[in-house]
This record gives structure tokens, sequence and C-alpha cells, in this order.
């Protein structure tokens, strides 16, 4: 864990195409501050139109209906970090991913969840929405961690991936859109035989309207800014490098869904 009011570097580079190159940077990210090359690090950033596909996801037997569903719905699929379901990533969201060096990264994996869902919730609230922490029944891509608005719509999904050495914490902040979230994981749940209920599928500008992303980003960065001393940063061109060695390890080729 990095301590409260230690040096945090902060980059806010995004990566359009190839879509998994996000993805990859990340991890390659993770396994540069696991190796002590890098410090701990938080990228924020705006994504492009993905739909992120755990392993248990690729394991499904359906998984190519699933694929070529988020492909007929306009979302290029990719194999995410971290773990739990499919999610949605579009222009009217924000993507979180934060690598720690930690020594025993398992011992404190609840801690972690609890440091990101407090701070985004926090930071929601400050933006006029009643945000809470925890799972919506019926929720798409299910996690205790999730924040939600008013116990009835998911706003954000958190998930963790743990390596020797590190941890990685990855955040979706659904800013806007909602619809874009709901409709292309109907037939991509239903391919994969997951329930849900679609009600659950919420933005924070159904609740408070006008809220962009810029300024939900600013509220983030700004609580963050009250834990840490924020360093502005950049992905560097050895992370980037490596990054693009990882980045076919989440991409899904073109024939996955024929």
């Amino acid at each position: 864990m990095t301590e409260p009011g230690a040096d945090l570097f902060v980059t806010r580079r995004g990566f359009a195409t190839p879509a998994a190159l996000s993805t990859a940077v990340a991890r390659a990210t993770l396994m540069r501050v696991a190796a002590g090359e890098v410090p701990a690090t938080f990228r924020v950033h705006r994504p492009p139109r993905i739909l992120a596909f755990s392993k248990q996801d690729a394991a499904s037997p359906n998984f190519s209906a699933a694929v070529q569903a988020a492909r007929e719905a306009g979302f290029e699929p990719v194999i995410r970090l971290a773990g739990g379901r499919a999610a949605v990533y579009h222009e009217k969201t924000l993507a979180l991913s934060w690598a720690v060096p930690d020594s025993r990264p398992s011992a404190r994996t609840e801690e972690r969840f609890r440091e990101l869902a407090d701070l985004l919730a926090d930071s929601i609230r400050e933006l006029g929405v009643d945000a809470r922490v925890g799972e919506v029944p019926g929720e798409y891509c299910p996690g205790a961690w999730s924040v939600n608005a008013r116990g009835e719509t998911k706003l954000v999904g958190i998930g963790q991936r743990l390596i020797a050495g590190a941890a990685h914490r990855g955040a979706v902040i659904v800013v806007g859109d909602s619809a874009r979230v709901r409709d292309p994981l109907i037939p991509v749940y239903e391919a994969l035989g997951l329930d849900w209920d679609q009600a659950t599928a919420g933005s924070i500008e159904d609740e408070v309207a006008g809220i962009t992303v810029q300024r939900v980003e600013e509220a983030i960065l700004a609580r963050l800014g009250q834990l840490y001393e924020l360093r502005e940063a950049r992905v560097d061109p050895e992370t980037l490098s490596l990054a693009e060695r990882l980045e076919s390890e989440h991409s899904i080729g073109s024939s996955e869904g024929l």
C-alpha cells in the first residue's frame, strides 16, 4: 500500500487503438511497479468504446456469441486485467488504474478495495449524488465494492489483480449515457447465460444533469490530492514497449465469434 501523504504519480494518457493496448499498459505498469522500476502510479483516462470480458467470460461455451454481440453493438471486445464479468467502456465513462508496490498484496486486498471505493464515492457525492458503496441486487458485473446511486443503480465497478510484489486496482465510472452500457450488455449477457436487472445500469448524469467526464475527473483528483502528494507523470517508453508486447494477450481475434 502507498502510505497517506506519500508521492503518487498520476498519468492521464489514454490509448484508443489498438483497443487492447490500454489494458496492456495497465498490466505493464503493474509489472514494472512490482519490479521496483516505476513508483506507485494512478492512471485516469477516457477509454475507447470497448467491451471488457474477463477470463471467466472467455471460458464460457458461448463466448464466441458474446464477442459477436459486442461487435455488432459497435464495441471492440478485449480481455480485461481484473476479474469479474463483462463491463462496458465508452466515451462518457472514465477509466482508472492504480498500481502500488506491496510485498504481501493478498493481505491487504480488502483494504485496497475499501480505499478506492470510498475515494470514488466521496468524489461523486461532492457532485451532488447520493453515492454509496455496495452491490445493487441484480447489477451487471456484480461486486461488493461497487459504487451505486441511492442503493438502486450501479455507477462504478471496481476490480483487482494481484501479482508478486504489487497490486492493481481498476475502475470504470459511468458518467453519462447509461443506455450505452445497458444496450450492448443485453445480448452479451444473454449469450453468456448471465442474469441481471437492466434497470441497475445507471450513470452520474442520470442523478445530476450536466455532469461532464472532465468534472468527475477533477473531483477524483482533488480528493486523491487530499490523501497523497500527486506528481504529474507520463507512460514512459519502457512501459509502453512492454505493453505493446503484451497487447496480443488482451486482444480478441477478428475470427472470434464467427
